[in-house]
């Protein structure tokens, strides 16, 4: 149910009537749960504008407000300096526990069986339409082409694959692709490299391609004239040499092949994977057409696009070949005109900022944004102690690497089970990175990485299996478990035990509201850390299958809802919850 959605409109309602406003009220979860299940500020705000008492504004309002006799409300209570605090009625999350263990009463009883298997109502539990008839395309991963999947490419890989899952999830056509970077000038240095060490196509593996890579790096710092060598290869390329597209051929089908490994590792899927080659016969046209439109003009040999707050972009360089920023907007117009969306979402690093500033504001200028809203989710980096990772100084970290010790250290707590040790150690690594906000930068410390206590995916999975455990047990009793809502509602009016796992339930749909509006997966995890704490708690001080038959079939009811709501949000992150650990 939308509590705060009802209760919003209430306020809107109220505050129309007595005032003749048009606000829009702010509504929240209190921090102290004393004072309500939600709050609202309101009265201050009128009280800024018609110089009223805000307390006694909030006392008006609260009596408007209850005279609507809205079922969710259970009581609204006015504090200083002018809050009004509302409290839902038990019986109201006692339904939202239901819904989410996917019971439908029956029509000859309205009793039904707790505890068992989900069906598709709570697998589905947190979801909506809000995104239906919205298509949107998700740029993520993106990893350069001819370089090892190191632990820096892990954040915009795993953020991007939850956003892609929260989009799906409120029912947007989300579209994800992988934009491998397999085109530019690092090509030309990486050929050129290949031809003075005279590799063997067949030998290349993409830790040897690193390796040329860096090589060429090491001596391009002492003589600059390298670069030269790197710019003619290059040029080659893109000009159709047949030498030079042998080997970046072998180069991509090499590092795609390795990339996949990884992915397969990860548990990442992409609707697409088209790389910067993929719209090499494609820029041509988007160059004639800024330069019809008159937004190009020649500076030192190259040709450059300006803007009025922004440094000007090198569409064309001074010896024909083309940029990011060229390629970026062949992309786009691909991307509009293919799939036709209404968003264009890219989850790339924050040192590109200034980048898609760039390309989101040439694309206005060539008139492609009308309909179609463009954002740059940008996240930081994972840092070594010594500082910032760099391929060009052979400073990274393998994922593939991490990954193993990760799963290598699950096993301890798993007792061997292969698959279920991939499951806890690849999980925990995604959550440590998907825990933190996005924009922050992350600390690369191998003991903070696999922190499995706390906050960190195997604590929620480990809920998640005694959750489950609990109704096992239950099923296998010989006695068919009923949810009886009147008698349930009746103890909870009386005791407090299981109130802090009831009133936080409902939350889940709103964590993923704001997550998905905020592009910040980190606040389910948030969420889910709380909910985890609040069931161990509850578990710790609550018998559950010793209970008496009314306690005992609301405990259940909490210790299914609590289990769904663990396994969806954990698949919204891309992490699996076994069912045993």
């Amino acid at each position: 149910m939308k509590f705060k959605s009802e209760i919003e409109a209430a306020i809107k309602q109220a505050v129309s009537k007595l005032y003749g406003l048009d606000l829009d009220p702010s509504v929240e979860h209190p921090k102290d749960e004393r004072f309500g299940d939600y709050a609202t500020s309101v009265a201050l705000s009128i009280g800024q504008q018609t110089d009223a008492d805000p307390v006694e504004i909030a006392h008006q309002l609260a009596q408007t407000i209850a005279n609507y006799q809205l079922p969710i409300i259970k009581s609204a209570e006015v504090a200083e300096p002018g809050f009004i605090n509302f409290w839902l009625k038990e019986e109201m999350l006692i339904k939202e526990v239901s819904l989410i263990n996917g019971v439908k009463p029956r029509r000859s009883d309205k009793t039904s069986e707790v505890g068992v298997p989900a069906g598709a109502s709570g697998d589905r539990y947190g979801s909506s339409e809000v995104g239906k008839g919205r298509t949107v395309v998700l740029d993520y991963s993106a990893p350069n082409v001819a370089k090892r999947f190191g632990i820096g490419h892990l954040r915009s890989t795993v953020i991007g694959q939850a956003l892609y899952n929260l989009g799906k999830f409120h029912g947007f056509k989300v579209i994800g692709d992988n934009h491998l970077g397999d085109w530019g000038t690092q090509f030309g240095a990486l050929l050129a490299q290949i031809r003075k060490s005279k590799s063997k196509i067949r030998d290349l593996t993409v830790d040897k391609l690193e390796e040329l890579y860096v090589e060429f790096h090491k001596k391009a710092d002492q003589d600059p004239k390298l670069m030269d060598e790197a710019r003619e290869w290059f040029l080659k390329l893109e000009s159709g040499d047949k030498e030079a597209r042998e080997i970046w051929q072998a180069v991509v089908e090499v590092s795609k092949k390795e990339f996949d490994r990884i992915y397969a590792l990860l548990g990442i899927r992409f609707d697409y994977s088209y790389g910067e080659s993929f719209y090499e016969d494609k820029m041509p046209a988007v160059i004639a057409e800024v330069r019809s439109k008159g937004l190009s003009r020649k500076s030192d040999g190259a040709e450059i696009v300006e803007f009025e707050n922004l440094p000007p972009a090198i569409l064309v360089k001074s010896d024909g070949t083309t940029t990011y920023f060229t390629r970026d907007l062949a992309t786009i117009k691909f991307r509009l005109e293919k799939w036709k969306p209404q968003f264009i979402t890219y989850e790339v690093g924050a040192d590109q900022k200034l980048h898609f500033q760039q390309v989101f504001e040439a694309a206005k200028k060539l008139g492609w944004g009308e309909g179609c809203h463009f954002f740059h989710v940008a996240h930081g980096l994972i840092r070594l102690p010594a500082g910032k990772m760099s391929t060009r100084l052979g400073q990274t970290i393998k994922l593939e690497d991490v990954l193993e010790e990760a799963i290598a250290r699950a096993k301890k707590l798993t007792g061997g089970d292969d698959e279920i040790s991939r499951s806890v150690g690849v999980g925990a690594i995604k959550y440590f990175d998907l825990s933190h906000q996005p924009q922050t930068d992350i600390m690369f410390d191998w003991e903070k990485l696999f922190l499995l206590e706390g906050n960190s995916a195997p604590y929620l999975q480990y809920t998640y299996a005694r959750a489950r455990s609990v109704l096992e047990k239950a099923r296998s009793g010989g006695s068919v478990v009923r949810w009886s809502g009147g008698s349930v509602t009746k103890q909870l009016n009386n005791q407090t035990t299981e109130q802090p796992l009831l009133r936080w339930l409902y939350r889940f749909p709103e964590s993923l509201d704001t997550a998905a509006e905020n592009y910040s997966p980190n606040l389910v995890c948030n969420y889910l850390f709380e909910l985890a704490q609040r069931f161990n708690s509850f578990y710790a001080k609550a018998p559950i299958l010793k209970a008496e038959k009314d306690q005992r079939e609301l405990r259940l009811a909490l210790t299914a809802a609590t289990a769904q709501v663990i396994k969806n949000g954990l698949s919204i992150l891309g992490i699996d919850a076994p069912e045993k650990l």
